[in-house]
């Protein structure tokens, strides 16, 4: 099509070159919605990294997770960055080699240097609540 042709199209059908470009534009913004699902997504098995876990306090029981469930501090569960919901993690005290395996269900933490922030009871298996803050290594299992 030339420029000439181009031109006398969009002056005599401005309606349908309207309505091309509006659902051009929608596309375009639909797509610039998409985020990462919340659950089905994989990460290879023995996938790694270190740095420091916390916990979650009181406060947070009973609300609900990035994935929609209630948060539950009796269960041994876990909020990662980016990990997909559902994966189950091995989480290992680098200090003192005690490990607990734990289920993303929340995202976070967002504080640097944190990789992974723990259920209470989950905490309670690699270190004492007082510690607040613990060197770990965490490993993908399944």
């Amino acid at each position: 099509m030339t420029a000439t042709t181009l031109h006398q199209e969009l002056r005599d059908h401005p309606a349908r070159w309207l309505a091309g470009g509006l659902c051009a534009l929608a596309l375009l913004v639909l797509a610039g919605c998409s985020s990462t699902p919340k659950s089905g997504g994989s990460v290879a098995s023995g996938h790694s990294e270190s740095g420091q876990a916390s916990y979650y306090g009181n406060e947070f029981h009973g609300r609900k997770t990035a994935n929609g469930e209630r948060f539950d501090q009796a269960k041994l569960t876990a909020a990662h960055r980016t990990l997909p919901f559902g994966t189950r993690l091995k989480v290992t005290n680098t200090q003192t080699g005690k490990s607990v395996q734990v289920r993303v269900n929340d995202r976070g933490p967002f504080v640097k240097g944190r990789v992974i922030d723990l259920s209470s009871s989950a905490f309670k298996s690699i270190a004492s609540l007082n510690a607040g803050v613990v060197p770990v290594r965490i490993q993908v299992i399944d």
